[in-house]
């Protein structure tokens, strides 16, 4: 998208589902999405895992269109943790291949949609050609404000944390801070999206109830949402039934208010 045109609309769902009508101040701004259940439904289909994976490419780009739709200014997708390095070598290789080869085919999509793109995660171990797409698509998308998609690659909460917390050692060390003023907002500055919204609603399909060391930071107090639905069966629409869900919710931060009857009168 040039800097003089708008973005365009998403394409609409095939059913022809719209989005549902929340009043703007129920959207969640910053949604997560653990995106899990790729290989079991695969598996269950008599298909390699790695089939999982495939399809759910288009599942994450049906719920980014989905999120520009309702109006959610962040979406966070967790593609891949620090602890999926365990697994075999051979899905290792595919979703690395597979990751790099999506960020090439859809940058333009998210691009003309005004989708920007970050990443969010560790350098090390991370292959260099997907870090050069990564770059690429960052680039190209800079300038773009209706929506923030973080590709979180090679990501950990608990490794975030650890970088930031070496970070700020490293800059007391050097003089640079000073421990006795260190808050939550100093090592908020140190994580590796600083300008990060908190997650207000953070999702995970695929049955399984945790959040799996995902934005430990940033979900403080975000609504959590579990789903039994395999990710590459998860739509927009799906993504749209979760936020009505967050609308519903009372969040209270903390505070609470006394539902007691004044009987006194």
């Amino acid at each position: 998208m040039s800097e003089n045109s708008r973005p365009l609309p998403p394409p609409p769902h095939p059913s022809g589902a719209q989005p549902p009508a929340l009043p703007a101040e129920l959207v969640p701004q910053h949604v997560a999405v653990v995106m899990d259940g790729n290989g079991r439904w695969a598996n269950a289909q008599g298909l390699p895992r790695t089939e999982g994976h495939r399809v759910g490419e288009a599942t994450l780009m049906d719920v980014v269109a989905g999120a520009v739709e309702l109006g959610v200014k962040e979406l966070s997708a967790y593609a891949f943790s620090t602890e999926n390095w365990k697994r075999s070598p051979s899905e290792v290789r595919f979703i690395m291949g597979f990751t790099r080869t999506v960020l090439r085919q859809q940058r333009d999509d998210l691009n003309d949609w005004g989708v920007q793109v970050r990443w969010v995660g560790r350098t090390p171990r991370l292959w260099k050609s997907v870090l050069r797409e990564l770059h690429t698509a960052e680039e190209l998308t800079k300038n773009n404000t209706t929506m923030t998609l973080n590709m979180c690659i090679n990501y950990g909460g608990r490794a975030e944390i650890a970088d930031a917390a070496r970070a700020m050692a490293m800059d007391v060390r050097e003089g640079r801070l000073k421990a006795e003023s260190i808050t939550e907002k100093t090592l908020a500055k140190y994580l590796y999206s600083p300008t990060m919204r908190d997650v207000d609603l953070l999702i995970r399909t695929g049955g399984e109830q945790r959040t799996s060391n995902f934005l430990m930071w940033e979900s403080a107090y975000a609504e959590l949402y579990f789903s039994d639905i395999a990710w590459p069966d998860f739509d927009r629409r799906h993504l749209w039934k979760a936020c009505q869900a967050y609308a519903r919710r009372d969040r209270r931060f903390g505070g609470a208010k006394d539902a007691v009857i004044d009987q006194s009168e």
